[in-house]
C-alpha cells in the first residue's frame, strides 16, 4: 500500500514536470511568434525575419521534450525550489563568453567604424524577439533533438550500455557543428580564437544539458546573445551611429 501511493506520487510528480515543460516550451514559441509578426513590420538592412516554418519547426521540439526522461536525461523544467540558483552560474558562463565576444571583435580586431547595424546585430527592441527565439532555435535542433535521440537509443534499447561514452561522443559533436558552419574571415588568430571559444561553449552547453537540463544549455546562450548581440547592438544603434 505504502509503496503503491509512492509509486502514485513520483508519476504525478513526474507528470506534472512534464506538462510544466510543455506549457513552458509553448510559451516560448509563442514569443518566437509575437517576434516574427514583429519583425515583419520592420524594414531596414541586414533585418532578420523568420518565416512560419520557422515556429512549425520548432513545435518538433515537444517530441524531444517527452522523450527526456526515457533518453535518461534531466527534464526541460526543474521543479525543485533551488532551480534558480542552478540556473544562475549557466547565464553568468554565457555573459562571460559574450564579454569576450564583444572584447575581441569589437576592440582588438581592426574594422571600420559603425556606419549601420552590423549584420550580428538587429534593431532594438526587435533585437529581444529574435535573439531570444534564435536562441532556442540553434538549442533544439543543436543540442535537445541529436542528444536526445541518441541518448535514448543507448539509455532505453541497449540497456544503458555505453550511454557515457555515447554521450561524450554527441556531446563533441554536437559541440563542432555551429563552430564550423560559422567559420569566420579574418586573420588566422581570430579564425583560431572563433574555433576555441564556439567548441568551448557548445561543450560546456552539452555538458549543463546533462547535468542539469536543457534550460541550463539555453540559459547559457541567452547569456551570450545578450551582451554580443542585443546590448552591443543597442549601444551601435543609439551611442554610435547617432
Amino acid at each position: 500500500m505504502v509503496r503503491r501511493l509512492r509509486d502514485n506520487y513520483f508519476n504525478d510528480q513526474q507528470n506534472w514536470v512534464m506538462k510544466k515543460s510543455i506549457l513552458l516550451y509553448l510559451f516560448f514559441v509563442l514569443i518566437a511568434f509575437i517576434g516574427m509578426i514583429f519583425g515583419k513590420s520592420l524594414s531596414g538592412p541586414h533585418l532578420r525575419v523568420w518565416d512560419i516554418e520557422n515556429i512549425i519547426l520548432l513545435l518538433l521540439g515537444i517530441l524531444a521534450i517527452a522523450l527526456l526522461p526515457k533518453a535518461g536525461l534531466p527534464a526541460f523544467s526543474l521543479s525543485d525550489a533551488s532551480s534558480g540558483k542552478k540556473m544562475l552560474l549557466p547565464f553568468l558562463l554565457g555573459i562571460g563568453f559574450g564579454l569576450l565576444d564583444l572584447l575581441v571583435i569589437e576592440f582588438i580586431l581592426p574594422h571600420p567604424p559603425h556606419t549601420s547595424l552590423p549584420p550580428y546585430t538587429q534593431p532594438f527592441p526587435y533585437s529581444l524577439f529574435l535573439y531570444f527565439s534564435g536562441a532556442l532555435e540553434i538549442e533544439v535542433f543543436y543540442r535537445l533533438i541529436p542528444i536526445t535521440l541518441v541518448m535514448l537509443v543507448f539509455n532505453k534499447y541497449w540497456g544503458g550500455r555505453y550511454f557515457i561514452p555515447a554521450f561524450w561522443v554527441i556531446a563533441l559533436l554536437t559541440s563542432l557543428r555551429e563552430p564550423l558552419e560559422q567559420w569566420p574571415d579574418g586573420p588566422s588568430w581570430f579564425v583560431a580564437y572563433s574555433l576555441i571559444t564556439g567548441i568551448a561553449m557548445n561543450f560546456l552547453q552539452a555538458w549543463y544539458f546533462r547535468k542539469e537540463g536543457f534550460m541550463a544549455s539555453l540559459i547559457i546562450r541567452w547569456g551570450h546573445y545578450l551582451i554580443w548581440h542585443i546590448l552591443n547592438g543597442i549601444v551601435i544603434q543609439f551611442l554610435i551611429i547617432h
